[in-house]
C-alpha cells in the first residue's frame, strides 16, 4: 500500500489527495481535542514548522474513536486547534480510524501490516517516506 493513493476531506471541506504530497515524507497522527495527549498538538506544530522547509508534511486526523474525546463538530475542532495550539499543519475532517467505518487508509494498513499497526488510542503516529511507504 502507498499512502499517496488515498485522499481525505480537509477541515473546511476541500479535498485532500495525499498524492499532492508526492516526494515528501508524511507524518500522519490521529488526534483528539479532549485527551490527556492533546498537548502534543504543540509539539506537532513545532515539528511542522521546523521541517516543512525540508518537505515534511504533518497531517492531523481528528477521531472520536477512543473515549469519545473528539465529540465536537469540525468547526469547533478547527477553532480549538487554532486557538489553543496555533495549529497550521493540515487537518482532515473527523474520521474513524478503527472498526468497520475506518478510513480506507487505516483499513489498508491493517490488511497489509496486521492488527498491531492500528491505533489503540489517540495520537498514534505513522511516518511514510518520500515514496509513500510506511
Amino acid at each position: 500500500m502507498n499512502v499517496q493513493e488515498y485522499f481525505f476531506t480537509a477541515l473546511g471541506g476541500s479535498t485532500m489527495p495525499l498524492s499532492n504530497y508526492r516526494g515528501q515524507p508524511i507524518l500522519i497522527v490521529n488526534t483528539a481535542s479532549k485527551c490527556g495527549y492533546t498537548p502534543q498538538y504543540q509539539k506537532l506544530e513545532f515539528l511542522w514548522k521546523d521541517y516543512k522547509g525540508s518537505g515534511l508534511i504533518v497531517i492531523g486526523i481528528p477521531s472520536n474513536d477512543f473515549g469519545e474525546q473528539e465529540p465536537d463538530d469540525e468547526d469547533a475542532i478547527a477553532e480549538f486547534c487554532t486557538t489553543n495550539y496555533n495549529v497550521t499543519f493540515p487537518m482532515t475532517s473527523k474520521q474513524s480510524v478503527i472498526g468497520r467505518g475506518a478510513h480506507p487508509l487505516f483499513v489498508a494498513m491493517r490488511e497489509e501490516f496486521g492488527e498491531d499497526v492500528i491505533p489503540r488510542w489517540n495520537f498514534y503516529k505513522y511516518f511514510f517516506d518520500r515514496q509513500g511507504l510506511l
